[in-house]
C-alpha cells in the first residue's frame, strides 16, 4: 500500500508539474501537504513521511528521464503522439515506463498493474484500457510476458486494440 500511495502522489506532482511549470520538489511538497488534509486519501503523517523518499525518487527518475521514456512510449502509441495523450495517461505512462525500465526491484508486472490502477483512479473511463494497450505492447516488445499476462489479468480484458486507444 505504502508503494501505491507514493505513485498516487507522484503521478499528482508530475501532472502539477507540467500543468504549473513548478519544480519536481514544490510539486511534492504540495502534494504532499494536500494529502495530509485530504479525508479522501485516508492517509497519515505517518504514512506519508514513509513514503517521501521513494515518491521524490519517482518523480525526479521520470522528470530526468524524460525525453527518453517519451521516446519510448511512441513506439507503442499507435496513431498517437506523446504530446497529443491526457495529461493524467502521459504521467501514468511515463512512471510506469521509468520503474520498467530503471527500477529493478520492480517488476515489469507490478508497474503494469500500479500503471492500470492509477489510469482507473485518475484517468478516464477507458484510460485502465489504454495504459493497458500501451504496456501490453511494450511488455510484449520487451519479451516480459509474465508482466503482459499479469497486466491483461487485472484489466479483465486483452490489451486494448488500436480502435479502442484514446487521447
Amino acid at each position: 500500500m505504502k508503494r501505491r500511495l507514493a505513485r498516487e502522489i507522484a503521478v499528482q506532482s508530475l501532472y502539477q508539474m507540467e500543468m504549473n511549470g513548478v519544480s519536481a520538489q514544490e510539486a511534492v511538497d504540495a502534494v504532499m501537504e494536500e494529502a495530509k488534509g485530504d479525508n479522501e486519501m485516508e492517509t497519515e503523517v505517518a504514512e506519508l513521511a514513509a513514503v517521501d523518499g521513494f515518491t521524490r525518487e519517482l518523480v525526479l527518475g521520470v522528470k530526468s528521464n524524460q525525453d527518453a521514456l517519451d521516446a519510448q512510449l511512441a513506439g507503442y502509441l499507435t496513431g498517437w503522439q506523446v504530446d497529443r495523450l491526457s495529461r493524467v495517461d502521459r504521467q501514468i505512462l511515463r512512471l510506469a515506463a521509468y520503474e520498467m525500465n530503471h527500477r529493478e526491484d520492480v517488476p515489469a508486472k507490478v508497474a503494469v498493474n500500479e500503471a492500470i490502477e492509477l489510469a482507473k483512479h485518475f484517468g478516464t473511463d477507458e484510460s485502465g484500457k489504454f495504459v493497458n494497450g500501451v504496456l501490453g505492447r511494450l511488455i510484449r516488445e520487451r519479451g516480459q510476458t509474465k508482466g503482459k499476462d499479469a497486466a491483461e489479468e487485472e484489466a479483465g480484458s486483452e490489451p486494448a486494440s488500436e480502435g479502442e486507444e484514446q487521447a
